[in-house]
């Protein structure tokens, strides 16, 4: 899988996308993101370890407590890539309309 079908992925989930909202808030630990997301806190574990190997979120131990920020390199990855996907389909499709136009029978 590539790094921006890991992203994908990883986002296919809607908790996961609502982990990714809190974080994109301020940086937190499980425990207060479970009382955020109506799920457990072994749940967002789980979800926040997907998320760590995709890329989306990191860690760092503040004392006794792990704390989970977003890493938005691999977001701006997955985004370019619609671009070019998108400029693609829009050079595909001005085409289209092109030949359209010029189509005698049309």
């Amino acid at each position: 899988m590539t790094d921006v079908d890991s992203v994908f992925a990883a986002l296919s989930d809607p908790t996961r996308r609502q982990v990714m909202r809190c974080l994109a808030e301020a940086p937190t630990t499980a425990t207060e993101l479970a009382r955020q997301i109506p799920v457990s806190r072994q749940a967002i574990a789980k979800h926040l370890i997907a998320l760590k190997e995709a890329g989306l979120v990191a860690s760092d131990l503040d004392g006794r407590a792990r704390c989970y920020r977003l890493t938005p390199g691999p977001l701006t990855d997955a985004m370019g890539w619609m671009a070019d996907v998108g400029g693609e389909w829009d050079r595909r499709l001005a085409a289209l309309r092109r030949h359209l136009r010029s189509d005698p029978a049309g």
